[in-house]
């Protein structure tokens, strides 16, 4: 694809829980996506697909599905041409969640290009390294730049979201990893 074509991106909301973080922060990465690397997402929160675990008789590998959520998300999933996943790390790994949504498909990943964001209190580097894994036995192609946003105690603790000076100090990691994504499209 040329420079000046348009890419169908995703960006996966990794959390599921109430109260998350992940709309707030998932925004916030999409803004610097398309300012700094001119890149237009399709903000994806698994809140919205339904994906019971292990509902498909056949290995996803074999991509024969028969079960109308997993075909919604194969044809989601195979319809996009690189993916951001934006995640937080709960106890030292991602949101079964995030997991499951993987685990559905496979040769759907294939080949994508693919840039991890987490967030945490520990900035997310463990969940980061363990998503890495499993995208790379995805046979999905990473960006190099994984930014880890820490979230502050007090914001963890009194349940409020980040404002956006505590943002600034991320933002060269994030818009770096993003021309990292733009440039695996090129």
């Amino acid at each position: 694809m040329s420079t000046t074509e348009r890419y169908n991106l995703l960006l996966i909301m990794g959390s599921v829980r109430a109260g998350r973080r992940c709309p707030q922060i998932a925004s916030w990465v999409r803004g610097l996506a398309e300012q700094s690397a001119k890149l237009n997402f399709e903000i994806i929160d698994l809140r919205d697909w339904t994906l019971p675990a292990s509902d498909e008789p056949g290995m996803p590998a074999q991509g024969k599905y028969t079960q109308e959520h997993t075909c919604n998300w194969s044809a989601k999933v195979a319809g996009t041409d690189g993916v951001v996943i934006v995640t937080p790390q709960y106890n030292w790994g991602y949101p079964a969640p995030l997991k499951n949504a993987l685990d559905h498909l496979y040769n759907e990943w294939s080949n994508k290009p693919l840039a991890i964001v987490t967030y945490g209190g520990h900035g997310g580097g463990k969940c980061g390294t363990q998503l890495r894994q499993i995208a790379e036995g995805l046979k999905m192609r990473l960006v190099t730049t994984m930014p880890a946003i820490t979230i502050a105690r007090e914001r963890i603790e009194n349940d409020t979201q980040q404002s956006a000076e505590e943002m600034v100090p991320f933002e060269a990691e994030v818009v770096q990893a993003m021309r990292e994504l733009r440039n695996l499209l090129i």
